[in-house]
């Protein structure tokens, strides 16, 4: 008997008037580890899942052996193999690394149309400067996106692995208001929480995209590589057992019950994980629940 399908995730909208998308991401950091065929596989289990936006970037590709671009180039084969599976993603990229600079953020533009042919689109929904570049100044950055979003070759903007101040030094510039800020945001990595990231984000009306979710998969090692990820992992798999599910799918909801409703972005290779990671939009964590996570990552609670 075929297994029903899973629930779709519910929806946000980015940004507040972005496009909307499923409250879990899929990213495609890893893509490049297998070929074409296997990426369409994935790319379809988190469309089944209602995972819409699928976040990438120029230089994934080199982390996995291959060449700046790969990602893309892959991500592009399987939207251009089947007619209509464009329109039906929410597609986002990052540009602004440069391997052997290691940022320039004052070619952006020349970045973003080189990412558009090897996605092999005409537009990208949401562009973002992927590390700030600390050698351009913010009204250069904000020129760069304002001709791709009046050329029509970017929908909206944002920006990843900013901090507060250079988020608004960048803001201060721009025409369109910022959609986006993606940090690093997990049980493990909590820093968002209380350096500003977050805060702003409700402030300014930003959706926060949380990479590595499950700590760069830290949180799913067993044994755990240290005792501050086992007595996270000990407080995951405690709730896991009450909740019916497992312990990534505890992590992934830890992530969500934050009010400023980051979406955190999945990067598994298994298609089996990527529908069992929408289970995490039914768990619920009250505050006691939560707070616990965070005092077992070793943060002190006054």
């Amino acid at each position: 008997m075929t297994a029903p399908p899973p629930e779709p995730v519910p929806t946000v909208r980015l940004g507040g008037d972005g496009p909307e998308v499923g409250v879990i991401a899929y990213g495609c950091w890893r893509l490049a580890e297998g070929d074409a065929a296997a990426a369409a596989v994935k790319v379809h289990a988190a469309l089944e899942a209602g995972m819409n936006l699928i976040d990438t970037a120029d230089v994934y590709g080199l982390d996995s052996g291959r060449h700046f671009g790969a990602a893309e180039e892959l991500l592009g084969e399987v939207l251009a193999a089947e007619p209509g599976l464009r329109d039906r993603v929410v597609l986002a990229t990052k540009g602004g690394i440069v391997p052997g600079v290691p940022y320039d953020s004052s070619r952006l533009v020349a970045a973003a149309e080189a990412s558009l042919r090897r996605l092999r689109t005409d537009v990208i929904d949401l562009y973002q400067v992927h590390r700030p570049d600390l050698l351009t100044h913010p009204a250069e950055v904000a020129a760069a996106l304002a001709e791709l979003i009046r050329a029509g070759k970017v929908r909206w903007v944002g920006v990843s692995n900013h901090t507060p101040a250079q988020l608004e030094a960048l803001a201060a510039h721009l025409e369109v208001p910022l959609c986006t800020v993606q940090p690093e945001l997990s049980a493990l990595a909590l820093d968002a929480l209380d350096d500003g990231t977050l805060d702003q984000a409700m402030r300014l009306g930003l959706t926060p995209l949380a990479w590595s979710p499950l700590g760069g998969g830290r949180l799913l090692a067993d044994p755990a590589p240290d005792p501050r990820v086992a007595s996270v992992a000990g407080v995951l798999d405690e709730l896991a057992a009450r909740e019916g599910v497992d312990r990534a799918v505890v992590a992934l909801a830890f992530v969500l019950a934050h009010p400023s409703r980051p979406v955190p972005i999945i990067g598994t290779q298994r298609s089996d994980r990527i529908r069992a990671a929408a289970a995490a939009t039914r768990v619920h964590l009250d505050r006691r629940d939560w707070y616990r996570i965070v005092a077992a990552a070793g943060r002190a609670l006054p």
